[in-house]
Order: C-alpha cells, then structure tokens, then sequence
C-alpha cells in the first residue's frame, strides 16, 4: 500500500487478526502440520484466520474441515487452551497485524485419526498452493521443534495431553523474543 496524504501508510500491529488452531490429540500424539521451504522447515497447530464476522467456534470447525478434513462433532473437547499473543514484525510488503492465536484442544480415537487428511494445501496471496504434511508427533517430544506459535516448551511439559490448564495466556511473541524464519 502506497501511502497518500488521504491515505496514510498503516503502522505496524495497527490491525488485529486472530487465528483459532487446534492441538488435536489421538492418545499422546498430536497433529501438527510440516511446512518445508527453501531455507527452514516449521510446525504449526492446524487452523486458520477468523474471517470478518464469523463466529469461533465455526472458524475452528472450517479450518479443521479443510486442513485434516476432520469434523470437530466426532472430536472430544474443544476447550480453549492457551491464547498467543503475536506483535512480531515479519518479512513482507504489508505492515505486520498483532495476531491473538487461540489454540483449542480436541481429543480423537484412532479409528478417526486413520480417517484423516495426511497433507494440506495451504493458499499463497499469488494463487498458488504449498503443501503442508500432516504429522502426528508425541506431545512429549515438541519443546525442540520450530512451532509456531511457539508453544512446543509448554506442550511438552503437559504432563498428559488432557491436563487442565490453568493459565492459558502464554508469553507473548515480540521482536525481543523471536526472529522470523523467511
């Protein structure tokens, strides 16, 4: 965006956008969706951006719909777990959002797990698509992976997948304490 004396430039976290994600457990392993690029590999919770006006509860149903094809009325659970918030500035053309990420936890049998997606497409701003793998690693084994948000420390240290949680604020993301991967 070009800013105009109309039309000023938007500053950094100017905007906010949330995101509800899902830790969606089948005994002690958790889904996590593989992103590999040129220079890096990371993690993230399957999920997606809440669209303007809709509901949370259905933002996280579509995006499990289309990122493991999974249909949350199967799934146990549901209870917000942690809320991430992001002020980081990250690469790219437009001034970065400050982003809530709400991250749920859902419960499935492995019956439903056989069931599920085992790649997702994930739509670029150009059309394009990159393919994200659908993995399932033992909770346990999360405090070293590139999570983002960077919630693997706190993941592993459950001491079983249907603790309660009883502070679901996790330290914020900012620019003193991460550093984007392009």
């Amino acid at each position: 965006m070009t800013s105009t004396p109309e039309t000023p430039a938007a500053a950094p976290f100017s905007r906010i956008k949330i995101r509800a994600g899902a830790l969606v457990f089948c005994g002690d392993d958790v889904a996590l969706i593989r992103r590999d690029r040129a220079d890096s590999t990371h993690y993230t919770p399957p999920g997606g951006n809440v669209e303007h006006g809709e509901d949370l509860d259905a933002a996280l149903a579509r995006e499990l719909a289309e990122e493991l094809d999974l249909d949350v009325d199967q799934a146990e659970g549901g209870d917000l777990m942690w809320v991430v918030d992001q002020r980081v500035t990250r690469p790219g053309p437009t001034p970065p959002p400050r982003k809530l990420h709400l991250i749920y936890r859902l419960h499935i049998t492995p019956e439903l797990r056989a069931t599920l997606a085992e790649t997702e497409l994930d739509e670029q701003p150009d059309g394009s698509h990159e393919t994200g793998v659908i993995e399932w690693i033992d909770y346990r084994k999360t405090a070293e992976l590139p999570i983002f948000p960077p919630i693997g420390p706190a993941l592993a240290a459950l001491p079983d997948p249907r603790t309660a949680v009883t502070n679901a604020a996790l330290e914020a993301v900012t620019d003193d304490n991460y550093t984007w991967v392009v």
